[in-house]
């Protein structure tokens, strides 16, 4: 039997990441998308200061957003399974990504499990995806994103759009989860697509 015999049927197991950045609602609406999806199995770690963002931004405690994902880590436990190459995924999505964990993925600290997953993802050469959140930017943010993408990950600012004429917050956030899940091919109906310009 091959190794795609064997994984036929496997969940895609995709990594999904919270940090201290504002747009919480963006990691958790992430969840829930990604558990609307057969076959997609999700990986959560959420930094220290992203549980002070769900709750500050979304009355939320670690205990309600890991209820939303298949299996939990640590951010501290940077021996866990998705430290490591061998452990398979299709990707990770850091929603939202602060300038300190895209600091240290764009050089490489492997500071913690956030950190050091996105690492892994990168040399594995998967698809990595940082919503990043910070305005105005400065040179080290600028400088930091550039590294990220020349080592082939994606920068994915959270920007809302407005063709489509949203009338709810969570419109403008399910529209950028929707572009971020068309970048793993994932099937979903989160937002209207573009056909063209209106007569």
């Amino acid at each position: 039997m091959s190794a795609a015999d064997a994984n036929a049927g496997a969940p895609q197991r995709i990594v999904v990441a919270i940090t201290g950045a504002t747009g919480a609602i963006y990691g958790v609406h992430v969840l829930r998308a990604l558990n609307a999806i057969a076959g997609v199995e999700t990986h959560l770690v959420v930094s220290d200061a992203g549980v002070l963002s769900l709750h500050q931004e979304l009355d939320m405690s670690r205990k309600h957003v890991e209820a939303l994902a298949h299996h939990t880590y640590n951010v501290r436990d940077i021996g866990a399974a998705l430290a490591s190459g061998s452990f398979q995924s299709a990707g990770m999505i850091v929603a939202p990504c602060s300038m300190k964990t895209l600091a240290s993925i764009a050089h490489g600290l492997s500071d913690n499990l956030i950190a050091r997953a996105a690492d892994v993802v990168l040399k594995e050469r998967r698809r990595l995806v940082l919503l990043v959140r910070e305005t105005p930017l400065n040179l080290a943010h600028l400088r930091n994103m550039t590294a990220v993408t020349e080592m082939g990950g994606i920068i994915f600012p959270p920007l809302p759009a407005f063709y489509h004429r949203p009338q709810s917050i969570e419109e403008m956030v399910d529209h950028t989860v929707g572009r971020v899940l068309d970048l793993f091919a994932l099937p979903h109906q989160l937002a209207p697509r573009w056909n063209g310009m209106k007569d």
